[in-house]
């Protein structure tokens, strides 16, 4: 069971796995996303990426061409959220603050890591698994741990490596 409301667009050969919920978002030309992923309005999936099983994109993600999202990945665009107002009403949409994401052309996002908001990932950067990403990764970087930190730049010899 797919669920794709009326408001998504697809480009050319995008591949759908079986229960996932897309709705208000776009997806570009042959990417390919895996089962239990939920894609929300307003995020933008570039063409040729990858995202697998148990991902979840929220508001205001926008990912660049070609990026690899491993397994049960989570986007964050709220860093104080509340379920009700100072008033006791439950939130709605206008009472609070979308935070976006940035993740550029060529980047790879290791299963089970956390991004919150606020933050842009460089092109080409290396997030590993299990990473809790709080601030910018500038391009063709790898972070690891919790917070994420640097370990290393990519040299031209991991860029060939990986072009394959």
């Amino acid at each position: 069971m797919r669920k794709i409301a009326a408001d998504v667009i697809l480009g050319d050969d995008v591949k759908i796995s079986e229960f996932v919920n897309l709705y208000g978002c776009a997806v570009g030309d042959n990417t390919k996303i895996g089962p239990f992923v939920e894609i929300q309005k307003g995020a933008r999936i570039g063409a040729s990426c990858k995202i697998s099983s148990h991902t979840f994109i929220c508001e205001g993600v926008t990912i660049g061409d070609r990026v690899c999202v491993g397994h049960g990945v989570t986007f964050i665009n709220d860093r104080y959220p509340r379920a009700t107002t100072s008033a006791g009403q439950l939130k709605s949409d206008d009472d609070w603050f979308c935070e976006t994401i940035q993740v550029g052309a060529g980047a790879s996002i290791g299963s089970g890591a956390v991004l919150l908001g606020g933050i842009n990932i460089g092109e080409n950067a290396i997030v590993g698994a299990g990473s809790v990403v709080t601030k910018d990764v500038p391009k063709n970087t790898i972070v690891a741990g919790n917070p994420a930190r640097i370990l290393r730049q990519l040299t031209e010899n991991d860029h060939e490596s990986t072009s394959s």
